[in-house]
C-alpha cells in the first residue's frame, strides 16, 4: 500500500475545488436542490468516492492534513456567536429549553438503541455505545478520545468502530436532514414567517450594504480578538480540569463581546450580521464540510461487520423517528420546527457544521428561519459535548 499525505495548503485548495464541483452538481441536477442537499456535501461525497477507488484499485492511500479545516471551524463557530444577540437568546428561551430537553433526552435514546442492538446481534454492550452518543452525536473527536476507555473495557479496535460508525453518520446526517425538512414543509404546507431575513445564520444591516476590503478586513479582525480571547480561556479552563472544544470558548466569548462591545462604543461600526460576515461564515462552513467529507476514508467503513452496519441503520431509522414523531410536535409544527428538523437530523448522526449546512440549504430554497440558526447552535455545540461525556462515563459504569 502506497501512503499519499496532502499538506494543509494542497488539502485547502482541493476543499475549495471540491465545493466548487459540488455547486455544479446542484446546479445541474435539480434532485440535490429538491432534497436540500448542501453543495459541499455533493461534491465531498463524489470525492470520497474518488478517493475510494483509487485506494482499491490503484492501492493508494491518500490522507489530508486537517490543520486548516479545523481553524475553519473556529471561524465558524464565532461568527455564530458574533451574530447572537442577549434579546435573541431571551426571545427564543422556550424553543431553546425545549430542545435541549429533547436534545439530553435523544442522547439516552441513543445509547439505549446501540447497547440494544449489539445485544440483540450478540456484541458486546460497549460497541452499542461506541455505536451511540460516542461517535455519532459526539463525532469523530469524541469517539477518538474515549476509545482509550473502551479499550480499557475489552474492545481492542474501539478506535476503529468509533471512527468508522463517525464517518457512516456523517454522511447519513448530510443526506437525511434535507429530505425530512422536504417531507414536513410539504406535508404542513409551511411557509417562513421572516421575509425581511436573509437566509441562513446571518441578517443583512441593511439591503443596501456594500461589501469591500475594509468590510472583510473588519470582521477578520473582530474574529481574531474573539478567538484569541476564547483561545485564552479555553487554555485556562483546561489547567482546572475542565476540557472543551476550542470552538465552544470561541463561540461563547464572541457571544459576550458582541453583546458589550457595541454598547460601550455605540459610534463604532461592529461587523456582526453584516453581509461581510455573512460571507466569512458561509465560507468557513462549506469549505469546512467539503474538507471533512472529502478526506473521509471510505475503506474504513468497508471493513465493518454487517451486525455493526445493522446497528447504524437502527439509529437512523430511531432518528427520524424521533425528529417527525417527538421533536417537530414538541417545537410546534411550523416552518421553524421543520428547518430544526433538518438540523437536528445532521447533528444528531453527524455534527453541529453539518446541521447548520442542512438548514442553510432548506432556508435557500423555503425562506429565512432565524430563530432556528440562533438556538440549535447553542444546544449542539456546547450542552451536548459536556452532557454526552457525563451519559457515557455512566453508561460504561453500568
Amino acid at each position: 500500500m502506497t501512503q499519499v499525505t496532502v499538506d494543509s495548503f494542497l488539502a485547502y485548495t482541493f476543499g475549495i475545488i471540491v465545493y466548487f464541483v459540488g455547486v455544479h452538481l446542484n446546479r445541474k441536477y435539480q434532485v440535490l436542490r429538491a432534497y436540500n442537499i448542501p453543495e459541499p456535501v455533493s461534491g465531498g461525497l463524489i470525492a470520497a468516492m474518488v478517493i475510494f477507488v483509487v485506494y482499491v484499485f490503484l492501492n493508494v492511500e491518500v490522507t489530508f492534513e486537517l490543520e486548516t479545516r479545523d481553524q475553519l471551524l473556529v471561524y465558524f463557530f464565532t461568527a455564530i456567536g458574533l451574530n447572537a444577540r442577549f434579546s435573541d437568546l431571551i426571545s427564543g428561551g422556550k424553543p431553546l429549553a425545549i430542545l435541549l430537553v429533547l436534545t439530553l433526552t435523544y442522547i439516552v435514546i441513543q445509547n439505549l438503541v446501540g447497547i440494544s442492538g449489539a445485544s440483540l446481534m450478540g456484541l458486546p454492550v460497549e460497541i452499542g455505545i461506541l455505536a451511540g452518543s460516542t461517535s455519532l452525536i459526539g463525532g469523530h473527536g469524541t469517539a477518538i478520545a474515549w476509545a482509550p476507555d473502551f479499550i480499557a473495557q475489552g474492545i481492542p479496535n474501539a478506535l476503529e468502530i468509533g471512527v468508522a460508525s463517525a464517518t457512516l453518520g456523517l454522511v447519513i446526517a448530510s443526506l437525511i436532514g434535507g429530505p425530512i425538512a422536504r417531507y414536513l414543509i410539504k406535508r404542513y404546507k409551511l411557509k417562513s414567517g421572516d421575509e425581511d431575513s436573509v437566509v441562513g445564520i446571518t441578517y443583512a444591516r441593511e439591503a443596501t450594504e456594500t461589501l469591500s476590503h475594509l468590510n472583510f478586513m473588519a470582521v477578520i479582525l473582530v474574529l481574531h480578538i474573539s478567538i484569541i480571547i476564547g483561545w485564552i480561556i479555553n487554555d485556562a479552563l483546561a489547567e482546572m480540569g475542565i476540557k472543551l472544544p476550542l470552538f465552544v470558548a470561541c463561540l461563547l466569548t464572541a457571544i459576550l463581546v458582541s453583546n458589550t462591545i457595541p454598547y460601550l462604543f455605540p459610534r463604532m461600526r461592529w461587523p456582526a450580521r453584516t453581509r461581510a460576515l455573512a460571507v466569512v461564515s458561509d465560507f468557513s462552513l462549506g469549505l469546512f464540510l467539503a474538507m471533512s467529507l472529502m478526506s473521509m476514508q471510505l475503506w474504513t467503513i468497508s471493513g465493518l461487520a454487517g451486525p455493526l452496519l445493522l446497528i447504524l441503520l437502527l439509529q437512523t431509522i430511531a432518528a427520524v423517528f424521533f425528529i417527525l414523531f417527538v421533536l417537530f410536535p414538541a417545537m410546534g409544527r411550523n416552518y421553524q420546527a421543520a428547518v430544526l428538523s433538518a438540523g437536528f437530523g445532521g447533528f444528531a448522526l453527524g455534527a453541529t457544521p453539518t446541521a447548520i449546512a442542512n438548514m442553510t440549504a432548506v432556508t435557500k430554497a423555503n425562506g429565512p428561519a432565524p430563530l432556528a440558526f440562533i438556538i440549535l447552535p447553542l444546544v449542539a455545540a456546547f450542552f451536548v459535548d459536556v452532557t454526552n461525556a457525563f451519559v457515557i462515563r455512566i453508561a460504561l459504569q453500568l
